[in-house]
């Protein structure tokens, strides 16, 4: 063999082996987000009844993010910035649709997280809740990048956590529940109700569904997105049975002399806590622990919705307001990361960030472009601490259709809200000063709501599915 011939092929077999290396070393990626969990429900977020060991040792054992903000205040357009790296002034589904299920699906043309990490070699899942997309519909997520499904489609159906039936892929999969439909007509395009007879809990579904496809999967870069659906009401339980905190059993909580209702919520609360160590667990016992990223969010701020009393657990601890409301309560959610000698131990963010940025952070772990049309930093800098290297956002931006329409923008500190697009209807708040948002400052820095009304104005793109009062008139 000639020297040359040599030297070609130990090049050759070299980049080879760096491809090999290279694809084997591709971080693996778990996005869990809770529903309708509060800024304060976790005991790393100062929760002093409610237990959750497994996410406070996740906390220390990874990043806790103290200004990490959901998509939007409820549901479906939460998950729409989510997936496809837009804000609310940008991304299709900008509000539950009611009975127009069209509206609440994504397109074709949306880029999803899951598209740009299915074209750079990853698997995709999502288990849990969907809520953009019907069968036979654009937004399924079969067509939006994922390769396995299995969970809720519609966000009604996933209110009961003990369903008649969940979806695999395009098949139903029928369980061992009996179902009392509640007696008014289909809302979100599906008849709601709660069961009589319950056998199979959804979440364990999930959580039993979410360890065998990781284990399935454990050769490959993989991607899985686990939206559960605790601790979410059932709404129409609440309605029908004066109880919506839908729980196998109350656990710990079983001697506490709360109602029944407080004890569903504190109990599934710690369900899932337990379920996210059984994955956290998986990942060492398989060694995919450190070259795995989990992070751990909730969709929106906290429900008042399952007969509960609130004020008992303080779910949005400092904040104010709930779900449904643009205040801090309503979008700043309680967020961790976890990636065992990548991120450092018991580390804080205290940069803004939001559900959007997972795009950005995604594509950048995948090795891939961020899509073009987009309102993403990735935060990957910061979970590899280093912050020289952090974009910031110039602002955030939400906006929300029920009832009054409102507008929210967040410069740095500051905090801006309008409602009905009406330049005398504003609330302007000094998030460092007053995490509460009780002082109203719009009199006091003009200069300074000016800018962010420009802001808003930049921001929003008018939609034709999401009309604002601007275009009523």
């Amino acid at each position: 063999m000639t020297k040359l011939l040599y030297l070609s092929l130990l090049k050759i077999f070299t980049s080879l082996f760096f491809l090999c290396l290279n694809l084997k070393a591709k971080p693996n990626l778990i996005f869990i987000m809770a529903d309708d969990l509060g800024y304060g429900d976790l005991g790393c977020f100062g929760q002093k009844l409610i237990k959750t060991p497994r996410l406070d040792q996740m906390a220390k054992e990874g990043m806790k993010f103290t200004r990490f903000y959901s998509g939007s205040t409820v549901c479906a357009p939460s998950r729409s910035v989510l997936m496809t790296g837009q804000h609310m002034g940008h991304t299709h589904v900008r509000g539950n649709a009611g009975g127009d299920m069209l509206r609440q699906s994504l397109r074709d043309i949306d880029v999803t997280v899951a598209e740009k990490m299915k074209s750079a070699g990853y698997a995709t899942a999502l288990i849990g809740k969907w809520g953009l997309g019907e069968e036979g519909q654009e937004g399924h997520p079969l067509k939006q990048g994922f390769d396995y499904f299995y969970g809720y489609l519609n966000q009604v159906h996933a209110h009961n956590f003990y369903p008649e039936f969940l979806w695999r892929n395009n098949k139903k999969h029928i369980l061992n529940n009996v179902v009392k439909p509640i007696s008014e007509k289909a809302r979100a395009g599906f008849i709601g109700g709660a069961a009589t007879e319950r056998n199979d809990y959804s979440h364990d579904l999930f959580t039993q569904e979410a360890l065998a496809w990781i284990k399935k999967n454990k050769n490959n870069p993989f991607f899985l997105y686990l939206p559960l659906t605790i601790p979410h009401a059932n709404n129409e339980g609440t309605r029908m049975f004066g109880d919506g905190a839908e729980v196998p059993e109350y656990g710990i909580y079983e001697k506490e002399n709360w109602p029944k209702q407080d004890k569903g919520q504190a109990a599934m609360i710690t369900r899932m806590d337990r379920d996210v160590g059984e994955i956290l667990d998986l990942l060492k016992e398989l060694k995919l622990a450190e070259n795995t990223l989990v992070m751990f969010t909730s969709d929106n701020g906290p429900h008042n919705e399952a007969g509960h009393n609130p004020e008992l657990f303080t779910p949005a601890g400092p904040l104010r307001g709930m779900k449904r409301s643009l205040t801090e309560g309503g979008i700043r959610v309680p967020t961790l990361a976890w990636w065992p000698k990548t991120i450092d131990k018991g580390s804080i963010s205290d940069e803004a960030f939001y559900f959007g940025d997972l795009m950005a952070t995604a594509c950048e772990m995948a090795g891939t472009e961020i899509p073009k049309k987009n309102d993403s930093v990735s935060f990957f800098p910061t979970l590899k601490n280093v912050s020289d290297n952090q974009k910031s956002h110039k602002y955030l931006y939400w906006e929300f259709y029920e009832r009054t329409f409102r507008q929210a923008v967040i410069m740095k500190d500051w905090k801006l809200i309008r409602s009905a697009m009406d330049n005398e209807r504003l609330e302007l708040y000094d998030l460092k000063n007053d995490i509460h948002e009780d002082e109203n400052l719009v009199k006091v820095h003009p200069a300074i709501v000016q800018r962010m009304i420009s802001y808003m104005e930049e921001a929003h793109e008018p939609h034709p599915n999401w009309p604002t009062p601007r275009q009523k008139r």
